[in-house]
């Protein structure tokens, strides 16, 4: 496997979250930044340096339409159920803000356009707000051959769990999981059951819709944030993408 190293990509830097931005209100534009040239591991867990930031934060119920909402974080309930949030290829930009209404929709690039295993950025995720709450979240696709989530299929990419534990909250590296899903490479139309499973990145197949699937159970804010660092996340051989 090749060691990782820092691409030069020119994705959008995120300024600095704060709780009082957590509401209806869009934020501040987007500032333009190059990523770092190096970006070692800091003691939060995460890499410095430049980066876009996601909060999904629970909260109760809100009407306002928050389609195209130029914020960097989500809306889910507190508690009761899932919410899908649907994912789109293109720059870092939330699409639907709003949640809680059972769906949202982000917008990210595709992180393996050679289908190689290796991501081109990374995400990494932690839980802030009060002690206490968790949430499940896990990549899912649906294609004509059907829907699968990550629960579905042993071995492969797995739901995460995101909890708020006392003490310091440190991000863990969830490219892996975030950002493939299990995919049937061979899907039996006769017997309706898939002969054989790989990963493939977000976006690998063309006429498939991907959503994450977020089962929020009283945690206040799960945060994303996406750095311009690889990931050697999958063997190649494990890797596959359908043929355009």
């Amino acid at each position: 496997m090749r060691g990782n190293k820092i691409l030069a990509l020119g994705l959008s830097a995120v300024v600095a979250f704060t709780f009082a931005a957590c509401d209806e209100q869009p934020t501040e534009p987007e500032q333009q930044a190059d990523f770092a040239k190096k970006s070692p591991v800091e003691n939060n867990g995460a890499p410095s340096g430049a980066h876009y930031t996601l909060n999904i934060i629970g909260t109760g119920d809100k009407s306002a339409d928050m389609d195209g909402n130029n914020g960097r974080r989500i809306f889910v309930k507190l508690w009761g159920g899932d919410t899908k949030i649907m994912l789109a290829e293109g720059d870092f930009k939330v699409l639907d803000a709003n949640g809680t209404d059972g769906e949202a929709a982000f917008q990210l690039p595709n992180p393996d356009e050679n289908c190689d295993g290796t991501t081109e950025y990374s995400v990494f995720v932690r839980a802030l707000g009060k002690p206490g709450g968790s949430a499940k979240m896990q990549t899912c696709y649906e294609n004509t051959d059907g829907t699968w989530c990550a629960v579905d299929v042993d071995g492969g990419v797995s739901q995460i769990d995101i909890e708020r534990r006392k003490g310091k909250s440190v991000f863990r590296n969830e490219s892996k999981n975030l950002l493939y899903v299990d995919y049937c490479a061979d899907f039996d139309t006769d017997t309706q059951t898939c002969d054989r499973w790989a990963v493939s990145p977000l976006f690998g197949d063309d006429g498939a819709s991907y959503w994450w699937d977020y089962d929020n159970s009283g945690l206040r804010v799960a945060q994303l944030r996406f750095y311009n660092v690889e990931t050697e996340a999958w063997d190649p051989e494990d890797v596959y993408c359908p043929a355009p």
